[in-house]
């Protein structure tokens, strides 16, 4: 029997305006999220697991504010999740692709209905996101996600060879062995609930663990999960540190994927980890794996000037800059710069900071004091500069919360260290340049950084938009024209890049489900020959 998959739409984006209903029902969700106080277990093979040893989730805007606490997992839990999940793998693998789809539509209809609330409200106090980023990150993209990925599922399973005469060839596409460990960052929701789930779709098994700063949202996700259907053991939930979760798994022979969103440095780890284990694996692991950037706004002269601001300001401030597609650094050509910088600096100035229960502030905290404090070292860096300066923000208060002003650098040094290093936070650099010399500039922005996620150019002039797509045709893996470069849409624009930003797998599209799978070729032949010779031999 063959059960088609229609095509999906995207997930409508609710406005929270003042006085919709949308906004009353999340503002009580919050009220009731904040009271809570619930106590998080592990999930493992659907039993809830508790270490005893815990951990807070906190509200970084309001740091005393503690919301729930958590089990962390020690390497006896890890140990029982490896085992439950292989225990799970043959039963799901096994299972007709209708029946794993069936698990996915309702988890997308379940967070776009009951869950919307709770998601969104995890996510905005634990990861202190303002109503709108929350709505189109753990609302909106998540559900795109499940209801997009089901249908490039069926597509690509509908993916057969052709057959000669008298025989019949076809393709079985089987999901992994072994296990997948998913590795998922504090910043979306989104890529939280996609990571493990991904390859569960394709018939592997996931060990999830979710980033410490943001194991609220994660644990509703896991709940939902079950709610809908997916049996014991397919995925399981193991929060905690890496020191203690990260060298039992990966060190395990039956490691056989890492789906991972998170700093290259970790990444680049879990690489070498790979490498020299090699000899102990029974398989060699799909490695996929997305880890930032060092995105850009390149400005032509013959750009759309209002448009560009607040494409900048946008790109670099929404959710703090904690976005791995957020602009932190552009090119500005000195004839828009001269007439325009008062301009753009007094539109920074009007962004209110707070609260995410104030749905009046743009920005909000950081997500913890690591963060804070390193985000702060590269401001004070820039204060400190001689061929740098610090033209708007530049303050910064963790009293209270994690509050980091925005924060707009301008460097007469191409190569200044906050044009080339991640930051993570809400930090600007501006270079201008001279307007004869863009494609000197292009080249520039393409060799400046090692990374290569996410790009975008304003121009109007058609030659000048060709010119920057030819001299930036590796510089990002989601290139913008007159846009900002953040806010891929799945089914849209597949989100990922190379080089240093990582594998480039594109999650939402079908080119990341094409990593979970293990193919296997079939060739049937009616009647086989009965003699050994062929006709040249005659």
């Amino acid at each position: 029997m063959i059960y088609i998959v229609e095509p999906p739409v995207n997930e409508p984006v609710l406005s929270y305006t003042p006085g919709s209903p949308e906004k009353e029902s999340l503002l009580a969700r919050i009220a009731s999220m904040k009271n809570e106080k619930i106590e998080i277990p592990l999930i493992i093979g659907g039993k809830e697991i508790r270490t005893g040893d815990l951990a807070d989730c906190i509200c970084p805007h309001d740091h005393s504010t503690v919301l729930a606490k958590y089990h962390k997992a020690t390497k006896k839990e890890v140990e029982m999740a490896v085992q439950s999940s292989l225990d799970a793998r043959k039963e799901w693998a096994a299972l007709p692709y209708n029946q794993r789809i069936a698990v996915f539509q309702k988890m997308g209809e379940l967070l776009a209905g009951p869950y919307r609330d709770t998601l969104n409200a995890a996510t905005m106090l634990n990861q202190s996101k303002n109503a709108y980023q929350a709505e189109i990150d753990s609302a909106c993209e998540l559900i795109d996600f499940y209801r997009f990925n089901p249908y490039y599922y069926f597509q690509l399973i509908q993916e057969q060879p052709d057959s000669s005469p008298g025989m019949w060839n076809r393709v079985e596409h089987r999901g992994l062995e072994g296990f997948v460990f998913a590795v998922t960052p504090f910043n979306f929701t989104s890529i939280a609930g996609n990571l493990p789930t991904s390859p569960a779709l394709c018939g592997c098994v996931s060990l999830w663990k979710p980033a410490s700063s943001a194991v609220l949202g994660a644990y509703y996700l896991m709940k939902m999960f079950q709610e809908a259907g997916m049996p014991d053991g397919v995925i399981n939930f193991i929060p905690g540190p890496g020191r203690e979760v990260g060298p039992t798994v990966m060190n395990h022979p039956e490691l056989s994927g890492i789906h991972f969103t998170g700093s290259t440095a970790t990444f680049q780890n879990m690489w070498k980890t790979v490498g020299n284990n090699i000899h102990n694996y029974k398989y060699y692991p799909r490695i996929v794996g997305e880890t930032g950037g060092k995105d850009f706004i390149f400005a032509h002269p013959s750009a759309d000037v209002q448009g560009l601001w607040v494409a900048i300001l946008r790109g670099a401030f929404e959710y703090q800059g904690q976005k791995c597609s957020a602009c932190s650094r552009t090119y500005i050509p000195k004839s828009i710069w001269d007439k325009g910088k008062d301009d753009f600096l007094d539109m920074i100035k009007s962004i209110k900071m707070g609260d995410v229960e104030d749905f009046g502030n743009f920005m909000n905290a950081v997500i913890d004091k690591n963060a804070f404090n390193d985000i702060t070292a590269y401001i004070d860096y820039a204060k400190d500069a001689n061929d740098a300066e610090i033209i708007s923000g530049g303050g910064y208060d963790d009293s209270k919360g994690f509050f980091i002003e925005p924060t707009v650098v301008l460097t007469t040094n191409p190569h200044f260290k906050t044009m080339e290093e991640e930051i993570f936070g809400p930090v600007l650099t501006i270079y201008v340049y001279d307007d004869d010399k863009y494609i000197e500039t292009l080249r520039l922005c393409d060799s400046t950084s090692p990374y290569a996620l996410t790009g975008a150019i304003f121009a109007t002039d058609r030659y000048a938009v060709e010119t920057a797509l030819k001299e930036l045709v590796h510089a990002a893996g989601n290139f913008y024209i007159n846009d900002k470069c953040t806010a891929a849409v799945v089914g849209q624009q597949p989100f990922g890049g190379s080089r240093a930003s990582g594998t480039n797998d594109k999650a939402g599209s079908i080119l990341n489900l094409v990593r979970w799978i293990s193919p296997r070729s079939i060739k049937e032949t009616w009647v086989p020959p009965h003699d050994y010779r062929y006709p040249f031999m005659g």
